[in-house]
């Protein structure tokens, strides 16, 4: 019985950081489309920021996109399971 009840638990809690997960993650796409929707965004992303276009290495954003990405992956993956 006590087993039931944890595994409804953690289901409610990964569920929790899985939605947590999806909101920042739309906010963040969102906020990178902003910064690109200048005369220069038509050139592609980022290259109204330098004449190159922004150093994608260096980019903490797009750290950051990655691994929403791949906890959204992992928890949906995780949840598809319990």
């Amino acid at each position: 019985m006590q087993k039931k009840g944890f595994m409804a638990m953690v289901r409610v809690i990964l569920e929790v950081l899985f939605f947590l997960d999806c909101f920042a993650q739309m906010g963040l796409v969102l906020i990178q489309m902003s910064e690109h929707s200048g005369l220069g965004g038509a050139l592609g992303p980022g290259a109204s920021s330098t004449v190159f276009g922004r150093d994608e290495v260096k980019d903490p954003k797009r750290t950051l996109t990655i691994a929403l990405a791949v906890a959204f992956m992992l928890l949906g993956f995780i949840l598809s399971i319990l």
